[in-house]
């Protein structure tokens, strides 16, 4: 295949942007970038002119198990997201549930331009629900890596049971769905996520875990683990967003990575996004969009977003100095980079990310001719941030294979989804009542109370997950 004419964000290690030019897949690999390229005898060219030509982009943190509850939450917070997954509704889910939902986020992933996903999958409280959730990864012609999770158990019990070892040995890691382990650190002091970090070095499987939450996860997780010794350079901190600066020392000093939620952390209550300090740090950052049950599904939003709250913050900090901002430190540039490279460092995909001869071909053309807003194409970079959206997404590829050609998904069979989706929610609503369906789409005002811990798993609670800041922003005490 032969993307014709384009404008090409390359995403090589100078950042090389190319005009007029062309980008060859060969099989499953990127063969060469640049003008005037010969096309093969039997290429499919594509034309790309006036579109723009990227590599695909990498979301690391998604509860794709969720999806068949699109926008139910879009009133929540963070709190009654816990109540309703936690504590009372999400052990409902059956493994065909897990499917459905995991389905229909692959093919909403692909659509959007992302080539790959992390499914941060909490809710597998059998190895059954995990075949599911692996079984329909695989069905789907994109990238995954299932991040094993169970939040209806304490993970030094659920990592403890022979059929979750059974589960890894016998499921195939490939070069399109690979794994991780996903739990939560609560910051209890006898540390007992310590077995949980040990069965994931001993399957040679990398963490990823909710840091930095307010309400539910705190410094000390990090602390506890970091001196342990069990955080590894390959792990993901999800949020991070009420950190002190000793636990963003601690991530640097392993070359870990955090994965920002920028929209969950400014709607469900985590956390300012955590950007403007992380950069600080020189910490590698990757962008997610954690959950359909609130927000959209694409790393466009997840770009703008985190710009916008970036500079936001970055401009309260300077006046609260009575100074003023001139040059924007974070640039578009830079979260495109996130949305791609920041994600395949953060899987440890260095063949990912980037459109260099020799790499994988996950490519994605935005293009769209019916559109007044694709022209002029003056700043690619900010066109890509802050103008583009899936609809403007007119043809993906993954390892070679075309998932979406002139702005439609190739293979997906939208009505059988449909069906599963709607028979999950028929479930669901049958299970909890149409009333309480009603009414948890439905909150009402706040009560008084906080719920304090949501690991049901553990009494373990402390006061620090909701330590007051001396400032809007900063370390207590600042």
């Amino acid at each position: 295949m032969l993307f014709r004419n384009g404008t090409v964000l390359t995403m090589d290690d100078a950042h090389t942007v190319l005009t007029g030019a062309d980008v060859l897949v060969v099989d499953d690999t990127v063969a060469d970038v640049g003008t005037g390229l010969a096309a093969p005898d039997g290429a499919v060219e594509v034309d790309a002119s006036g579109g723009i030509v990227m590599p695909g982009m990498i979301d690391t943190h998604r509860h794709m198990w969720q999806t068949a509850m699109r926008a139910y939450g879009a009133d929540w917070t963070l709190t009654q997201y816990f109540v309703w997954y936690y504590l009372e509704h999400g052990k409902h889910f059956r493994p065909e549930d897990i499917h459905a939902g995991n389905v229909l986020s692959a093919w909403e992933s692909l659509e959007a331009g992302v080539t790959t996903t992390v499914d941060w999958s909490h809710g597998l409280q059998t190895t059954d629900h995990a075949d599911a959730a692996a079984d329909a990864l695989e069905s789907v012609p994109g990238r995954f890596v299932l991040a094993y999770g169970n939040i209806q158990a304490a993970p030094w019990e659920w990592t403890a049971d022979a059929a979750v070892r059974s589960f890894f040995e016998r499921r195939t890691r490939s070069d399109r769905l690979g794994f991780q382990l996903a739990f939560d650190v609560t910051g209890d002091p006898s540390f007992p996520e310590r077995a949980a970090y040990e069965f994931a070095r001993d399957l040679g499987l990398a963490v990823t875990t909710h840091a930095g939450v307010w309400g539910a996860t705190n410094d000390d997780g990090i602390r506890l683990a970091h001196e342990a010794g069990l955080i590894g350079s390959d792990d993901v901190f999800v949020h991070a967003a009420t950190l002190t600066a000793d636990s963003y020392h601690r991530i640097a000093s392993t070359g870990a990575s955090i994965s920002v939620s920028t929209e969950s952390e400014q709607s469900a209550g985590q956390g300012y996004p955590p950007t403007w300090q992380v950069r600080q740090h020189g910490i590698p950052v990757s962008l997610s969009m954690d959950t359909s049950v609130w927000w959209s599904g694409d790393l466009f939003t997840a770009m703008r977003s985190t710009l916008g709250a970036d500079r936001s913050r970055e401009h309260l900090e300077a006046h609260v100095k009575g100074d003023t901002v001139t040059h924007s430190s974070l640039r578009a540039e830079h979260v495109v980079e996130w949305a791609t490279r920041g994600g395949a460092a953060a899987l440890g995909r260095d063949d990912l990310g980037q459109l260099v001869a020799g790499k994988k071909a996950d490519v994605v053309l935005i293009k769209n001719d019916h559109s007044p807003v694709s022209f002029p194409l003056l700043n690619p970079y900010g066109h890509v941030a802050f103008q583009a959206q899936r609809g403007d997404v007119h043809t993906v590829v993954v390892d070679g294979h075309v998932v979406k050609a002139d702005g439609r998904l190739v293979g997906a069979d939208l009505p059988a989804m449909r069906t599963a989706v709607d028979n999950t929610v028929d479930f669901l609503v049958s299970t909890i009542g149409e009333d309480a369906w009603m009414s948890g789409m439905n909150p009402d005002l706040p009560p008084g109370s906080v719920l304090d811990n949501p690991y049901q798993y553990t009494d373990y609670k402390s006061d620090a997950t909701r330590e007051a800041r001396g400032t809007m922003f900063g370390d207590p005490g600042s």
